[in-house]
C-alpha cells in the first residue's frame, strides 16, 4: 500500500492492492495453521502441534485439513484476481510472492 500511495496510484489500484494484501495475509495464516499440523518442528522453526496442544482455534480445527487447503487456494485465486484488476503493468513479483506463500506447504 505504501508503494501505491507513494506512486500516486489511482484509488482503484490502491483498492485492488488492499484486496490483494488482505487475501495474501489471510492465506499466510491459513497455511501457517496447516503447517502446524503437517510439518515437523525442525521444518517449522517452532514447536509443531503447539496450537492444538493449547486448544487454540485454527483454520484446520474449524475447516479440517482439506477444507483449509481449499480455502488457501481460494484466497490465492482472490489475490491473483485482485492483481488482474489493479491496472498495474507488471505484477510478476506480487504473483510469485502470493504463490510462494500459499504453496509453501507442498
Amino acid at each position: 500500500m505504501m508503494g501505491a500511495a507513494c506512486g500516486a496510484a489511482t484509488l482503484a489500484t490502491q483498492n485492488a492492492l488492499g484486496d490483494y494484501g488482505a487475501a495474501v495475509g489471510l492465506a499466510f495464516q491459513v497455511v501457517d495453521d496447516i503447517l502446524d499440523v503437517t510439518a515437523d518442528s525442525a521444518t517449522l522453526g517452532k514447536t509443531a502441534g503447539k496450537d492444538a496442544a493449547q486448544d487454540k482455534p485454527t483454520f484446520v480445527s474449524l475447516l479440517g485439513l482439506q477444507g483449509s487447503e481449499n480455502y488457501a487456494q481460494q484466497l490465492l485465486a482472490q489475490a491473483l484476481a485482485s492483481l488482474e484488476s489493479s491496472g498495474l503493468r507488471n505484477t510478476d513479483a506480487l504473483r510469485a510472492l502470493a504463490d510462494m506463500l500459499v504453496n509453501r506447504a507442498h
